[in-house]
């Protein structure tokens, strides 16, 4: 597997922004069954090994779950402040639950498990998301840590292949701007620069 041109920009726009903790939130575009889009804000958590796939977590009891069985196309938008910089990425979502029977992504399942905070992993073990919240069952949010080295049965890594990346740059008159698109027959890359 080559790396993306597009993974230097991205690398670099991390680092001159490491200083904000929020760099690494993007948003994720995916459809809903009745056609309308459907955003929320997710955290980057790397690239799966040796590809250029944007790995992030979820439940698997999450609404976006039944969205991505549906349609797995999706996008993310990534702004980065410091450098006002932005990546649209379009491409097929793939999510890896308990029943995976993949090997390789079972354990970058794990692994993804393994590198969360304990904050991050007692999330999963609450009540389901976006149900209605009884004010009475406030104890259901106070639980034992779940086991740092295997995942609970709900937790999901999920997965962004990229097929097309818009790279934006703010500053500059005129701005910068770049279209990478995969093409799947050639498995390359190509690049364009585009008018802002």
């Amino acid at each position: 597997m080559s790396i993306a041109p597009w993974r230097n920009a991205i690398a670099r726009a991390l680092h001159r922004n490491r200083s904000l903790v929020y760099a690494r939130y993007l948003q994720l575009a995916t459809v809903r069954a009745d056609c309308r889009p459907a955003n929320r804000t997710v955290v980057f958590r790397g690239f799966l090994e040796d590809t250029n796939k944007l790995k992030f977590i979820t439940d698997d009891r999450s609404e976006k779950i039944d969205q991505i069985q549906q349609q797995p196309w999706a996008e993310v938008c990534w702004y980065f402040p410091n450098t006002r910089e932005q990546f649209r990425i379009s491409g097929c979502l793939t999510l890896v639950g308990c029943d995976n029977f993949d090997p390789v992504l079972q354990q970058a399942r794990n692994t993804t498990w393994q590198e969360l905070s304990d904050a991050a992993r007692i999330q999963f073990a609450w009540p389901h998301p976006g149900k209605p919240r009884r004010m009475e069952e406030q104890k259901t949010f106070v639980l034992p840590q779940p086991d740092p080295m295997q995942p609970l049965a709900n937790f999901c890594l999920l997965l962004l292949d990229p097929v097309k990346v818009d790279h934006l740059e703010l500053r500059g008159e005129p701005q910068n701007r770049w279209l990478y698109c995969y093409d799947d027959q050639q498995k390359e890359w190509s690049i364009q620069a585009i008018n802002p």
